[in-house]
């Protein structure tokens, strides 16, 4: 951040305010480094007035370099009084420092911390002393002995205000919300003594569990609260969405098998099934011979369809006679090496 010159700059007198090189070389003669831009000048007095110059220098961000001039009423030159680095509005400063004995704060002490208390604590009075509260004065005289000290009045209206602001005070929403005081719970403890009248412990674990809340304070679980007709949740089965549901599917009917006809090759079949094998392939092997028996009769008109018949004589009498008594040889024969190739099938090898 730049500075501009001052407001007053009409006042400064011109051997103030042009000493800016002045300014600049005093740092340079100083041996500083990190000199950056020009800022400004302020006026301190009629005699003195300060430039500053940004700064450069590593870590100080934000910082600037100051250099008083000073002269004299009758002076015609001015001379250096002071030069300084200044935290600028900028800067990273620290905080204010603060006394050791006041830096401790609510929740600071650990477990084996030790705090004593201040010098002449004005919370602490010596026990001997009457403390103002009568439950303890009227105990300690009786018995004739008291404790060192013991808190003093200024201590306990300090600690009953502090509780009243606190989390478990009257005004807080939670109160504001609540059905009833904790001073009508069966849950609030009251401590002893004087602050017995506004202040307790709360010995409900689903609450304020073990804290001191004031008689005023309030929440939802109240000893006397109730629920209203019909809270909760119904009483339904739960719904499984991950649970898998299993049906049986249908099993279809299981028809016979056809048995598949097969010729086992030459030296395979088993002497047990040479029987039935035997039955159920003569009928087979008969079908067969039947077609091969009609086949030459089908195939014969297409083979004599194109032969132009011969005139009738005696000749063609004879020769037609003995044609078809070959035909006729040649059909049986072929009947009976088909009948033979059947069994030769079926019989064991």
């Amino acid at each position: 951040m730049s500075f501009a010159s001052s407001p007053e700059l009409d006042s400064i007198r011109p051997v103030l305010a042009d000493a800016v090189d002045l300014a600049r070389q005093a740092l340079l003669d100083l041996g500083e480094a990190g000199i950056g831009e020009y800022l400004g000048v302020t006026v301190e007095d009629a005699s003195a007035a300060t430039h500053r110059f940004a700064s450069d220098l590593e870590g100080y961000r934000g910082w600037q370099w100051a250099v008083v001039v000073a002269a004299p009423e009758d002076a015609d030159h001015a001379t250096v009084s002071e030069l300084v680095l200044l935290p600028g509005p900028d800067a990273l400063v620290a905080p204010s420092w603060v006394p050791w004995d006041e830096r401790i704060r609510p929740g600071d002490l650990g477990p084996g911390d030790l705090l004593s208390p201040r010098r002449d604590d004005p919370r602490l009075v010596p026990g001997y002393v009457e403390s103002g509260d009568p439950a303890i004065d009227e105990v300690a005289g009786e018995i004739g002995l008291g404790r060192k000290q013991v808190t003093s009045l200024e201590g306990r209206l300090d600690a009953a205000q502090r509780w009243h602001d606190g989390d478990f005070g009257p005004d807080t929403e939670m109160a504001k919300a609540a059905p009833s005081t904790c001073g009508r719970c069966g849950f609030y403890l009251p401590i002893a003594g004087s602050l017995s009248a506004a202040f307790g412990v709360c010995g409900n674990e689903f609450a304020a569990d073990g804290r001191v809340v004031h008689a005023e304070y309030g929440c939802g679980a109240h000893s006397d609260t109730e629920l209203p007709t019909g809270a909760g949740s119904p009483q339904f089965e739960p719904y499984d969405d991950a649970a898998l549901d299993v049906i049986a599917s249908p099993v279809p009917k299981e028809e016979p098998a056809t048995p598949v006809e097969t010729a086992a090759p030459e030296g395979t079949a088993a002497p047990e099934e040479t029987a039935s094998t035997a039955e159920a392939a003569a009928p087979e092997a008969a079908e067969p011979t039947q077609n091969e028996e009609t086949a030459p009769e089908s195939a014969a008109p297409e083979a004599t369809a194109p032969v132009t018949p011969a005139p009738e004589s005696a000749d063609s009498d004879g020769a037609g006679s003995d044609d078809a008594a070959s035909n006729s040889a040649v059909s049986d024969s072929a009947g009976s090496e088909d009948d033979a190739q059947a069994e030769g099938s079926a019989s064991p090898s």
